[in-house]
């Protein structure tokens, strides 16, 4: 491995088109050209996966070597002379592109891609302009995919969307039905309506792939790009939203490095249509904020409106309450008494570079989609060994998974000590951490968790012979009665062990609430609810509502997984009044929301930058370059352990409240009584543990709020533990602060 190391960072010199460029072993020649701005064509190639190799366009001269080579492939070496450009390359590339055009009908007229289109950019490049082949045309219908459709007939066949499939989203859904001149992308997965595949479509360099809502609704070059952030899930991953006359019409992303998921891509139509000036509203709110004793409001909110908030609390002295943010804070807290840093170090790079992976507390596909991708990465590229570990089986990750580890509800503890026993065992520790292991009672500990000493001991071993390893632990751990214990066992394998820890936050920005506002455990009423995006209006502020904006409504900032600030740009028009307005009329004065940017808190990381200054965009190959990154800082540590507690086990049928990917496609379950489209799911023995049938309406609490759900059954779910979304409660899912397991006491309300 060192030797490798040494080859890698070794220096090179190659001469592209008498250009002198410098560059490292290992690197290609179509990557050391686009890092010195040469460019050479491509229809296939994609950075973020494996070269494929199947257009040829990137065809190159190299000085001493017969006939033309691949630049995607062949790796440069020291001293090379490369030509990218002279009258053979040229023919060679338009009489591939005169070969394009048998498989692909110049129906640009018509065609969602045109204007955008690859194909037809270099068709105009190298002066295609008639057909000289032609083949025998064959009906080829247009297939539904869900949130995708699929035109075989413009198809070109150069395999992106495939490799994108398995290579970064990992459902694996996509493959190539060869057949010659009949060859196709067929979809394996049909019977699931994976909105993973807008990232295939993304890619695809023709209109074969296309949104199935945006086809036939407008012309690429109608569309302004406006760049910005997603706020769904806390991955801040990089967007443009595509906008026509105050209409968001699609979500693209700069597909070359970045990936988005699927509620990113599809799930943007949330933006608040109805607010208005209204004063009476305007005049009760700032009653409300004077007389309040706390604030509740989500985590799905901007920097700066968080830090808005906080300069309110500190002029009129309530609590402010973000269950899932303050959760999290505390975990971090803990968590960082044993690591000495504010912030986790751990980064979505590492993580797809890791050989080793384990997950705990997080049912990673649904809670955090690009975490997932990013652990598909490492596992297709690196072959990483991946250990998933949670009370509930997760198909859509079992071909990632190489081992499932299933332990009881409750005992994330019990499991967080396991690991660190069985992994820490040869790591030199300080003697109360050694002490604190040394004493534990392995044997109870895994009769609690019902995680035998066998599954660690296989862990451990498959782990042995790998080198760069990941912890990714998720929202499950935060609000556990025992957060702050487990976040001190986690922060032993990032302190001692160089483990790359990722600890995923809640939806939202919570990350970034956690960092600037101090917030409360619970409220004291009167309350104010505060809940962004506002289609969600459920803000009781004195006599009447108070809408405020929704994310794609406003400018601002928000924290991402790799502790990145980055900026949000305004969408779609708003005609309410924003917190900013009200703040003003409190004392707390700004002329615009922004101007907060530069005023974030440096204490926690924060730089002194102004808004209209943070870059929206990655460098020419790759590298991000949005907004800064957080400063990690320095504290105090206190390494004091507490024995491990013993947990209640949650007998009978359980429900665990988890917003599922596909949480914005719509279902058909509906009752009386029912006002959204969310449903409960769960297995076939979680149906007769709780004497459910599928199509029962029931009505159960959480934490006081009233959750009604048609039941339906999941084949490819197990256990007795049913997944209950929150997505459709509004404030309502704020308000939800206790671990996400609960038992299930539930009252039949009707049939769907």
């Amino acid at each position: 491995m060192h030797v490798d190391n040494i080859q890698k960072n070794k220096k090179i010199t190659v001469t592209i088109d008498g250009k002198v460029c410098h560059s490292t072993f290992g690197k290609t020649i179509l990557q050391i050209a686009r890092e010195n701005d040469i460019y050479i064509p491509t229809m296939c190639y994609l950075t973020k996966v494996l070269p494929i190799g199947s257009c040829r366009m990137c065809m190159v001269k190299v000085e001493g070597v017969d006939g033309f080579i691949l630049s995607c492939q062949e790796k440069a070496t020291d001293g090379t002379v490369i030509a990218t450009q002279n009258d053979a390359l040229y023919k060679e590339r338009q009489n591939i592109m005169k070969l394009y055009g048998v498989n692909h009908p110049l129906e640009c007229g018509v065609c969602d891609k045109s204007g955008e289109c690859e194909l037809q950019n270099k068709t105009m490049e190298f002066n295609v302009d008639q057909q000289t082949f032609m083949a025998k045309d064959q009906f080829r219908p247009v297939e539904n995919w869900g949130h995708v459709s699929y035109d075989p007939s413009l198809c070109i066949m150069c395999e992106k969307c495939v490799r994108v499939s398995n290579e970064i989203t990992g459902d694996e859904a996509l493959q190539i039905q060869f057949g010659g001149y009949s060859s196709r992308i067929i979809n394996t997965k049909q019977e699931k309506n994976y909105a993973s595949l807008g990232e295939a479509a993304a890619v695809c360099p023709v209109g074969a792939l296309v949104s199935t809502d945006f086809k036939y609704t407008s012309n690429a070059w109608e569309l302004k790009k406006i760049p910005s952030a997603c706020p769904h899930c806390g991955g801040g991953c990089q967007m443009y939203y595509e906008v026509k006359r105050d209409k968001i019409y699609r979500v693209t992303n700069n597909y070359e490095f970045a990936t988005m998921c699927g509620a990113a891509r599809f799930g943007f139509d949330y933006a608040n249509e109805s607010a208005a000036k209204d004063t009476k509203a305007f005049q009760a709110a700032i009653k409300a904020f004077e007389g309040a004793k706390s604030v509740i409001f989500s985590s799905i909110i901007s920097n700066e409106e968080a830090y808005i908030l906080q300069k309110l609390k500190e002029r009129y002295g309530y609590k402010l309450v973000c269950h899932e943010a303050r959760a999290y804070q505390k975990f971090m807290r803990a968590y960082s008494s044993v690591s000495g840093k504010n912030l986790y170090s751990g980064t979505l790079k590492a993580l797809s570079e890791s050989r080793g992976i384990i997950v705990l507390g997080s049912r990673i596909n649904d809670d955090a989609p690009i975490v997932k991708y990013h652990i598909n990465m490492a596992s297709k590229r690196h072959r990483a060994r991946v250990a998933y570990l949670h009370p509930i089986e997760d198909t859509e990750i079992k071909n990632i998974a190489t081992q499932f580890i299933k332990y009881e509800a409750g005992g994330e503890e019990g499991v967080a000590a396991l690991l660190a026993e069985a992994l820490l065992k040869e790591v030199e520790l300080p003697s109360s951490i050694r002490d604190f292991l040394d004493d534990l009672d392995i044997g109870n500990l895994s009769a609690e968790c019902n995680v035998g000493e066998e599954e660690l001991a296989a862990l451990k071993q498959s782990l042995n012979k790998k080198s760069g390893f990941s912890l990714v632990v998720g929202a499950d751990l935060y609000a556990h009665p025992r957060a702050e214990q487990i976040a001190k066992i986690i922060a032993l394998f990032e302190q001692y062990a160089g483990f790359n820890v990722m600890c995923i936050p809640p939806a939202g920005n919570a990350m970034g609430v956690s960092l600037i506002c101090e917030l409360d455990d619970k409220s004291e009423g009167p309350n104010i609810g505060y809940n962004v995006p506002a289609d969600f209006t459920l803000s009781a502020l004195g006599d009447g509502d108070l809408d405020m904006p929704a994310m794609n409504q406003q400018e601002g900032t928000l924290v991402t997984f790799d502790k990145r600030v980055v900026p949000m740009h305004v969408a779609l028009p708003y005609r309410g009044y924003v917190l900013n307005d009200i703040a003003n009329a409190l004392g707390v004065k700004s002329e615009y929301t922004i101007d907060y940017t530069k005023e974030l808190p440096r204490a926690q990381g924060f730089k002194e930058e102004e808004f209209d200054h943070l870059p929206d965009a990655f460098d020419l190959v790759g590298n991000e370059n949005r907004g800064y990154l957080l400063e990690p800082i320095n504290v105090k540590t206190n390494e004091e352990w507490q024995e491990i507690a013993e947990f209640e086990a949650f007998d009978g049928a359980v429900v665990y409240c988890c917003n599922q990917a596909e949480q914005f496609s719509p279902f058909t379950a509906k009752c009386d009584l029912l006002k959204s489209e969310a449903v409960l799911l769960g297995s076939q023995q979680f149906a007769m543990v709780a004497k459910l049938q599928e199509g029962d309406c029931l009505a159960f609490t959480i934490d006081g709020i009233r959750f009604v759900r048609v039941f339906k059954i999941d084949t490819s779910m197990k256990g007795t533990i049913a997944l209950n979304p929150t997505f459709d409660m509004g404030l309502s899912s704020a308000l939800l602060s206790s671990y996400r397991f609960s038992r299930l006491e539930f009252e039949r309300v009707g049939r769907s």
